[in-house]
């Protein structure tokens, strides 16, 4: 069962319909989660955006927090697909209003409206190919309004394939929920989780698709982003390198996160980057 990683009010969103199975023997070793992570963003820890400016929330144009972000340039941030569309009655993809979106930056509690920018939405361009999570392409840019004081974060190159090696520790921000029937942060929270080899995660998920995806997580659970983390940053080396998009569950064994593999989409992301 697939499960976006959107924040909606609706308790236990990420609940699959059957129990995440465990692991075979035979199955390529995962990275073992250390001792010392205590499961508590799922099992992660409290982040704030003086050290992380460019992670946005974004909130409709009543103030209701949905979905994270990252700002890539002064102007212009980048999300999961499935954050900013809604499916019409005929199965098209539709865009969300720009009015109906604002885009928060600075504000590690979002609770305190008083710090940080509140900025709208101009216009949004989503991935052509999106379609749904399991199919791909689940990246969108906002252009904003105005440009934001806030340093933006550099996009992975294209062709990258060293962020992506099985082992290597990426960085998840967000103010998702802290498990599965857990409400949603309300401060920011960070979560290092290792990325999966491909053919494990294949295995694993079977909408999994390695040329548009990339999974990350420790085989016994206890990390990962979760409800209200979609769309935001996946950090490799001080590079966007992933955008959160669905999952089974949050931080169940055997069930790693899976993230929009940016560099796929490198070259379309940055030309939504020009003046």
């Amino acid at each position: 069962m697939i499960a976006l990683r959107e924040y909606l009010t609706v308790p236990g969103l990420r609940s699959a319909a059957v129990l995440a199975a465990l692991l075979c023997a035979v199955s390529a070793p995962w990275p073992a989660r250390p001792a010392q992570a205590q499961p508590s963003i799922v099992g992660g820890d409290g982040a704030s955006t003086a050290t992380s400016p460019w992670v946005v929330a974004l909130t409709t144009d009543s103030d209701t927090f949905f979905c994270g972000g990252t700002l890539v340039a002064p102007d212009k941030v980048v999300t999961a697909a499935h954050c900013v569309t809604e499916s019409a009655a005929t199965g098209a993809v539709l865009r969300k209003s720009p009015a109906s979106l604002r885009v928060v930056a600075g504000r590690t509690d979002l609770r305190r409206t008083g710090e940080g920018v509140q900025a709208r939405v101009s216009s949004v361009w989503v991935n052509p190919g999106f379609r749904d999570v399991s199919s791909g392409s689940d990246v969108a840019v906002l252009t904003l309004s105005g440009a934001l004081p806030y340093r933006p974060l550099p996009l992975v190159e294209t062709g990258d394939t060293a962020s992506y090696r099985p082992g290597v520790k990426a960085t998840v921000l967000g103010w998702g929920r802290t498990g599965e029937d857990e409400p949603a942060s309300s401060t920011l929270r960070s979560v290092v989780v290792p990325i999966v080899a491909d053919d494990v995660c294949a295995r694993e998920e079977s909408d999994f698709r390695a040329d548009s995806m990339v999974c990350a997580g420790y085989q016994e659970g206890g990390r990962d982003a979760c409800s209200g983390d979609s769309g935001g940053p996946m950090v490799v080396d001080g590079r966007l390198v992933g955008v959160v998009s669905w999952g089974d569950g949050c931080a169940r064994a055997g069930k790693p996160g899976v993230y929009t593999r940016l560099s796929r989409y490198r070259d379309a992301v940055a030309a939504q980057l020009r003046p």
